[in-house]
């Protein structure tokens, strides 16, 4: 089996098309189509089934995405490693993290990890919710990944990074409280923007709100992180939001308000226990650094 051909494989996996894989990979389509016969053939099963106008996986072809990523990303840390060992510089770090700790803390950590490895690119992504992250980097999609969501069972590693205030965000409006803290039952009867169900914005709403027999009130439901604060500015309604981002908001004209009790939301950097590209092994160091100056914080291991 060559790199080549599990590269291909995941391509096709990713865009359900072998016109579109070819055109991704600059590759021609009969050659992409031709190393993926040759991978069906020394694996003995299909792995694509051929539709009119795209190709679907198999079950055979679902259970080898996880291992290809998987073997992808093994090759990408020999190759480092050799790198580093021989004293070059370069790689990549794919980093999943939900957009609001993306904007913090994840960009300073970014930042202050390319100022000591500016030759490392970073590639940050989204999940598709809240509770994906761990998923992402179980199975080898990312190497690292930031969530607010306690991690159990999924075969990771990990470091509480920080522990954030949340605030509660207001138009100035007479409709709206204009001083704190605001009594978590009180917003919740407020009306509320709030990103997507699971989303990370959203389940910390739920989560924070929905106790003692409370619903909050969602009054705008968007699927778009970057519009809520807009929103609010536009009398739209109050949210919650880290406090960095929070004061951020009121330096635009909303009011920044703490609630009672105070909102804490723990941040932690996720891995994958095994063998680790040296780029993830140095922002885990400097994590560890941000860490230690945060608050005292213990590496922890769930088991599988």
């Amino acid at each position: 089996m060559e790199r080549r051909q599990v590269e291909y494989f995941l391509a096709v996996a990713a865009h359900r098309s072998f016109t579109s894989a070819a055109h991704s990979l600059h590759v021609a389509q009969p050659s992409l189509s031709h190393a993926i016969r040759l991978l069906e053939r020394e694996l003995g099963t299909a792995l694509f089934h051929r539709l009119g106008r795209g190709v679907a996986l198999t079950s055979a072809g679902e259970a080898f995405v996880e291992p290809a990523r998987q073997v992808m990303r093994d090759l990408e840390t020999a190759r480092s490693v050799v790198r580093t060992i021989a004293g070059l510089e370069g790689g990549r770090l794919d980093i999943v993290a939900p957009t609001t700790l993306a904007a913090d803390p994840l960009a300073e950590l970014t930042g202050d990890f390319r100022r000591r490895n500016p030759a490392i690119d970073i590639v940050i992504v989204e999940p598709s919710d809240a509770a994906a992250v761990a998923d992402v980097v179980r199975t080898g999609e990312c190497e690292l990944g930031l969530t607010d969501v306690r991690t159990r069972g999924k075969a990771v590693e990990s470091l509480e990074l920080c522990r954030q205030e949340v605030l509660v965000v207001v138009p100035r409006s007479e409709r709206f409280p204009q001083s704190g803290p605001v009594a978590l039952s009180e917003v919740a009867r407020l009306d509320l923007v709030a990103t997507a169900p699971a989303t990370a914005t959203r389940t910390l709403m739920d989560e924070a709100l929905g106790g003692e027999g409370r619903s909050p009130r969602i009054a705008v439901d968007t699927v778009h992180q970057a519009a809520v604060v807009p929103l609010v500015l536009a009398g739209a309604g109050a949210t919650l939001l880290p406090r960095s981002l929070a004061e951020e908001a009121a330096r635009r004209g909303a009011v920044a308000l703490t609630t009672r009790p105070r909102l804490i939301r723990p941040v932690w950097l996720l891995w994958r226990g095994g063998p680790l590209s040296p780029a993830a092994q140095a922002f885990i160091d400097v994590a560890r650094e941000m860490s230690a100056q945060q608050a005292p914080a213990v590496p922890s291991k769930s088991q599988p």
